[in-house]
């Protein structure tokens, strides 16, 4: 018996090491308290920079409003007749909110198949590699968050076809994304031991 409940014990130790905690930053205002309060966010952004150009605070931007910081972000679930449950939106998962075929499309091209969405490093990774493409093909600024945002949301080809002209919604989130990106800046540089 006591083999059985080491085994148990073992098994239950070794879940609890395995799990990530998706917990959303306290101050989602605060560029500051979110990098202190998650010190691998500011890792995986500054080397997001460093690989890609991809400013931290547009990446910072871009994640608040694709998951708020929360790892394992989904999409809301779809109802039929309000009741019946048909699965979600979308398959978008994790910080970046990145859907299965652009994610699978970016592990084959850089990522690995190792790569996570909800590991905040490969996620930002993604970000940095789908924005740098963005540039190259679109020729949108690195730093541009307005149109990086709608390229994002809507793909390359989308925001190409202007898809978004007809989505005044998200034109807006697109200008209250430039503005937060703008004050995320403004915040690091004021930010103490970073």
């Amino acid at each position: 018996m006591s083999r059985v409940l080491r085994a148990l014990a073992l098994l239950v130790l070794v879940a609890a090491c395995g799990s990530r905690n998706y917990e959303a930053p306290r101050e989602l205002d605060d560029a500051c308290a979110i990098v202190q309060q998650h010190p691998s966010y500011l890792r995986a952004f500054r080397a997001t920079q460093r690989e890609w150009g991809v400013p931290v605070a547009v990446q910072m931007a871009i994640i608040y409003q694709e998951s708020k910081f929360i790892g394992n972000a989904r999409t809301p679930h779809q109802f039929v007749l309000g009741v019946i449950p048909v699965g979600r939106q979308s398959s978008a998962y994790g910080y970046a909110q990145a859907l299965d075929g652009t994610w699978e499309e970016y592990q084959r091209a850089e990522g690995g198949f190792r790569a996570r969405r909800d590991d905040i490093r490969d996620a930002t990774d993604f970000m940095g590699w789908y924005m740098a493409q963005t540039f190259r093909e679109l020729g949108i600024p690195l730093d541009d968050t307005r149109n990086q945002y709608l390229a994002y949301h809507e793909g390359r080809s989308g925001y190409a076809r202007g898809s978004y002209r007809s989505k005044s919604w998200l034109v807006r989130i697109a200008g209250q994304l430039e503005a937060r990106a703008l004050m995320y800046h403004a915040q690091l540089g004021a930010c103490r031991r970073l």
